[in-house]
């Protein structure tokens, strides 16, 4: 005998960063409504619990990082994974949304009917279907895959008589002391990972194809300490939240307008961290402008420490081929290694891989547009957050959780069961993401498209989004209201 599904006003999938604070959003909104959250793993935090490799931690300050609404309480700006981790599910636990969430719930697919102007969603839990029905869909899953990181086809891997370890898959507790460890990477992941590994007492080689612009930045933030030290926690908060707003927003707009200025300052930053007379022109010169991908962190110069003490060498190369013994290169250079970490990227996957249908028709995401890069052209009452890429994610998930807020006071008010941006012919198409890493770039045909001018192009910008999607008109010809 068929049962009827559940359902629930607000359905959110993904119980991480954003799915939490989507969570308190709709709970505080709407206190009588009813919501859940799917989570496709067994724990909440996403990706804070997913990475456990050693060193992880924010390459965002946490008052940016942090929730809008909780204050960040800790002593470090630049906090450890485990801290932000713990802040998460505080967070989900202060205020009862744990209650809500529906752990290892994969969600596969989500159909919507007009007819009767709902969601009907369908989770993979435990290798069996489960149905929910909802009223609105919130996809808070982020953009890449859980289960699977980016390795390139290195030829030779098999040859490799040691351990080879993706950091997206870190296998628990790896004794490193001692061990000659060779580090494929040049983004953020591998410059966390270089100084933690040397401090575990590895003797680390960071091997690059091209360098990455790295800068050092204080892991405290000492107008935050000021602020709480004469002000309560709320405005202290405020006041340091407000204050790196406007610092990374400037930085990244004088590295747009002035990248070859930006560039001189970068490399002036790191001669004062480097040995004398170290190969900057090989090792520290990116190819791309600043910002054009996104800038690495080391906090308290942890990284360029590592250098200086001659733990860490950095080789600028290409592989030719795993050897039993290590790496061979294109230089005619042997690297030997006990232990090789590929920190090598991501894979994108949109929304968890959820696949969505209107009325019967499976939708093709690349033939959608984003509308204020929160919603998708011809799909009626679903929302998503994808974070700044060159901001706090949590700045951008913040906004659209307030707005997707807003969307439904206004449908609640005008009677409204429907909300579906509607494309505008005439607007051409732009790739979603404006951003050069690979991961990006490998992932930009099955995202959606932007548009060339608003409501549907991407913003990424903070201080430009803010008044928009906070207090900014909720009618405009690219969105369509409907009574069911």
């Amino acid at each position: 005998m068929a049962t009827t599904p559940e359902h629930v006003d607000v359905l959110i999938v993904g119980a991480g960063l954003s799915g939490i604070d989507a969570a308190y959003h709709v709970q505080r909104a709407f206190p009588e409504r009813t919501y859940a959250l799917l989570e496709a793993r067994e724990v909440s935090g996403g990706t804070w619990d997913l990475f456990r490799y050693p060193g992880i931690r924010s390459d965002s300050d946490m008052f940016t990082l942090g929730y809008r609404f909780r204050p960040w309480l800790g002593a470090k700006a630049i906090a450890d994974g485990d801290d932000i981790l713990a802040y998460l599910r505080d967070t989900a636990a202060e205020n009862g949304i744990d209650r809500h969430i529906r752990y290892r719930h994969r969600v596969v697919r989500a159909e919507w009917s007009s007819a009767t102007q709902r969601w009907t969603v369908t989770a993979d839990h435990a290798g069996e279907p489960v149905t929910m029905t909802a009223n609105f869909l919130f996809s808070c899953s982020g953009y890449y895959r859980y289960d699977e990181g980016y390795i390139p086809d290195f030829p030779g891997t098999d040859r490799f008589a040691g351990p080879i370890i993706h950091p997206q898959h870190w296998p628990g507790q790896v004794d490193v002391a001692g061990k000659r460890v060779i580090l494929i990477g040049s983004g953020a992941t591998a410059v966390t990972l270089a100084p933690a590994l040397v401090e575990q007492g590895a003797q680390v080689t960071m091997l690059q194809r091209s360098p990455s612009y790295i800068i050092s930045l204080p892991d405290r933030d000492g107008i935050a300490d000021l602020a709480r030290k004469v002000l309560p926690a709320r405005p202290a908060y405020a006041v340091a939240r407000a204050k790196n707003v406007a610092l990374s927003t400037a930085m990244y707009q004088l590295s747009q307008r002035y990248p070859k200025r930006m560039r001189a300052w970068i490399r002036g930053w790191q001669e004062r961290w480097l040995p004398k007379g170290y190969d900057l022109d090989t090792h520290f010169n990116p190819s791309y402008k600043p910002w054009d991908q996104r800038l690495c962190l080391s906090p308290n110069g942890d990284f360029f420490r590592a250098i200086r003490h001659g733990k860490l060498e950095l080789v600028t190369d290409r592989i030719v081929t795993f050897t039993e013994s290590g790496l061979s290169l294109e230089s005619g250079r042997d690297l030997d290694a006990d232990i090789i970490i590929t920190a090598t990227g991501l894979n994108l996957v949109p929304f968890g891989g959820l696949a969505l249908a209107v009325d019967g028709q499976d939708i093709n995401l690349p033939d959608t547009m984003a509308y204020k890069a929160m919603m998708l052209s011809g799909i009626p009452n679903f929302a998503f957050i994808i974070g700044y890429t060159n901001a706090s994610w949590t700045l951008k998930a913040d906004l659209v959780c307030e707005y997707v807020v807003r969307l439904l006071r206004h449908m609640d008010a005008n009677g409204y069961t429907k909300a579906t941006p509607i494309r505008d012919p005439g607007i051409g198409p732009a790739p979603f993401l404006d951003f050069e890493p690979g991961y990006v770039l490998r992932s930009l045909a099955v995202l959606p498209k932007q548009g060339t001018r608003a409501p549907w192009k991407l913003h990424m910008n903070y201080l430009r989004d803010l008044p928009a999607l906070r207090y900014g008109k909720l009618t405009d010809p690219a969105i369509r209201f409907e009574r069911g």
